[in-house]
């Protein structure tokens, strides 16, 4: 549906994110109504108490359920085909992997850690081997035994792109570089096991041969799509709807875009388990179709936190930092929220047009409508995270975005216009998700900023659970002429690979599922990755890194936003809680539990 600006919503937007503002100035010197450090009478634990450290650490108990609410629905529950930053984080809850993030809070919480295997890999031949011995004790929600067979074939389903679509592809890019394989669905071999680059010699030992060293492998085998699945439960494409479990909780039911229940899996045992508490006996989630429903439904105390993880709507932060501000933590995330320009769509594929948004754009408008600098984050100069080695922050901004030109530049669009051969200006359609109030505002303060230019822009709101079949189909957005599309994006693994290769490398490009969106095909910067990927020094890669990110940033295919911070709730009765660089700044879903009432 398209929709246009009106100027009585975008002065609400305005107003609500300089409330915000000023009351996080409140919060950060001190000042609450309900105690000195943002702590409340209900308990809550006080304002960043859960930021990069743990809060009420030894309250919780065994029992209870845990209470999750969201306005979207995960793009797929099978673990091949999330993509989603909260599915993978949720995810751990019932399927388990070789290795997985360490449950730490802040940056320790990006590390890698056994899980299904006794120990991280044992590496050889120069970087090209990985041997992973199984634990004894691993079981199916049936009580059988998980193999190295199982791990196998779960990691092969992702070779299944016809059928599985969504997911990170990154093992079969790594493991399968000339894509011999076809996947497990055309397999000929009669186990359905015939990827020579995993070897099962026996059910604990499982061995990954690479055709070339790369020095990201592990983090990669700690995705959520490197998790095991059994043949005889394989449902294909309607795994989603029900996930076999290999970890401590089971699905009881799910409706999708209504709710979901997990309950204990008997057969799960935690001496197996080095990583997971199970601290609940049910953990649920309820869907809603209106965000800031969610938010005063939270606030309320009906639910414990919010499954998304990208921050309260504009009214709920303005609410909950008036009453609730020990609820809060207001934590610097991993992601870079963006504007793309798919290449496909003309007259984008010229790149002064791509450029003259760029300057056009108000970019302080723009940081407000994602909530200001405190609850939305610092203007965005570039395309590559802070926290990612090799990022320079705000000191590398080739197009003057929090400095000369942070208000936007007529003149210099305008400039860029006349280059592109569009004096006058184009007409062109924003894509954003229709469940994203904030984004639904930033697409409505670029809309504004570039009227001014000559550039008019629709508003074409999509289901934002259908993100991979929408503007994840490079048809589609051609097809819909989705000139702009608003996202954003998080690290994978805290490397330029694990958060710029999906979006930057051609040959990422998927038919569905798709997260190039740009239809970026630099040949420079695909080598750029593959020099990454067999460099070893950490110094060495960082400039890698520094320079891949000047090839995106100055080809103009972005216009990024913000370095976001979240402000996110969580409920006084959570126990437990802290949030994690290896979820990008989000709380660590996996051993939560309820306070005790001791």
């Amino acid at each position: 549906m398209t929709t246009q600006r009106t100027s009585g919503r975008r002065k609400q937007v305005l107003a609500a994110a300089a409330v915000v503002a000023a009351l996080l100035t409140t919060a950060a010197c001190g000042g609450d109504s309900d105690g000195g450090n943002g702590g409340s009478k209900n308990g809550a634990a006080g304002f960043d108490a859960a930021n990069n450290k743990v809060a009420q650490a030894d309250q919780a108990k065994k029992g209870g359920e845990l209470k999750f609410a969201s306005a979207q629905d995960a793009d797929s529950w099978d673990t091949t085909r999330g993509y989603y930053g909260f599915m993978w984080n949720f995810s751990r809850y019932y399927s388990r992997q070789l290795v997985t993030n360490a449950t730490e809070p802040g940056k320790a919480g990006a590390g890698v850690v056994p899980d299904l295997a006794t120990a991280t890999a044992k590496v050889s031949d120069d970087g090209k081997t990985y041997t992973y011995t199984l634990r004894d004790g691993i079981t199916w929600e049936d009580g059988k035994p998980i193999t190295s067979k199982d791990v196998k074939y779960g990691i092969e389903r992702v070779w299944a792109q016809d059928v599985l679509s969504g997911g990170p592809t990154y093992l079969k890019e790594v493991l399968d570089p000339e894509a011999t394989y076809q996947g497990p669905y055309k397999d000929k071999s009669a186990d359905k096991l015939g990827l020579k680059a995993i070897e099962t010699p026996d059910d604990k030992t499982i061995v990954f041969k690479l055709p070339k060293a790369n020095s990201d492998f592990e983090e990669m085998l700690a995705l959520t799509s490197a998790s095991p699945v059994r043949q005889d439960k394989d449902t294909k494409s309607k795994y989603g709807l029900h996930p076999f479990s290999s970890g401590p909780y089971k699905f009881q039911s799910y409706s999708p875009g209504k709710d979901l229940v997990l309950v204990r899996n008997t057969e799960w045992k935690q001496d197996s388990d080095p990583v997971r508490k199970a601290y609940p006996d049910k953990i649920s989630i309820k869907f809603f179709s209106n965000a800031n429903d969610l938010d005063s439904r939270l606030i309320a105390g009906d639910y414990d936190l919010d499954l998304a993880q990208t921050s309260l709507s504009p009214q709920g932060r303005s609410t909950a930092l008036k009453e609730h501000k020990g609820n809060l933590d207001n934590p610097v995330s991993g992601y870079v929220r963006y504007a793309v320009f798919p290449q496909s769509v003309k007259p984008f594929d010229n790149e002064h047009c791509r450029k003259a948004v760029i300057y056009g754009a108000d970019h302080v408008s723009l940081q407000t409508a994602r909530g200001g600098p405190v609850a939305g984050g610092d203007i965005g100069t570039n395309m590559l995270p802070p926290g990612v080695p090799g990022a320079e922050g705000q000191k590398y901004d080739p197009y003057g975005i929090a400095g000369e030109n942070k208000t936007g530049n007529v003149a210099k669009a305008k400039e860029e216009l006349k280059a592109c051969g569009k004096p006058e200006g184009f007409k062109t359609t924003i894509a954003v998700r229709n469940n994203k109030p904030v984004e639904v505002a930033t697409a409505e303060s670029l809309q504004a900023s570039l009227k001014k230019v000559g550039i008019t822009v629709d508003i074409d709101q999509y289901d934002g659970s259908q993100t991979a079949g929408i503007i994840g189909s490079p048809a589609n957005v051609k097809k819909k002429n989705y000139g702009i599309i608003i996202m954003g994006w998080g690290p994978d693994f805290p490397s330029v690979q694990g958060y710029g290769q999906p979006l930057w490398d051609s040959r990422f490009i998927l038919e569905s599922g798709n997260n190039n969106y740009a239809l970026i095909k630099d040949k420079s910067i695909d080598g750029l990755f593959d020099e990454y990927a067999k460099t070893l020094d950490d110094a060495d890669k960082a400039k890698i890194a520094t320079e891949i990110n000047h090839k995106v940033s100055e080809g103009g295919y972005y216009l990024p936003f913000v370095f976001e911070k979240f402000l996110n709730f969580r409920s006084s009765r959570l126990a437990n809680v802290y949030t994690s660089d290896g979820y990008s700044g989000m709380y660590d879903f996996v051993n939560l539990g309820l306070k005790s009432t001791k």
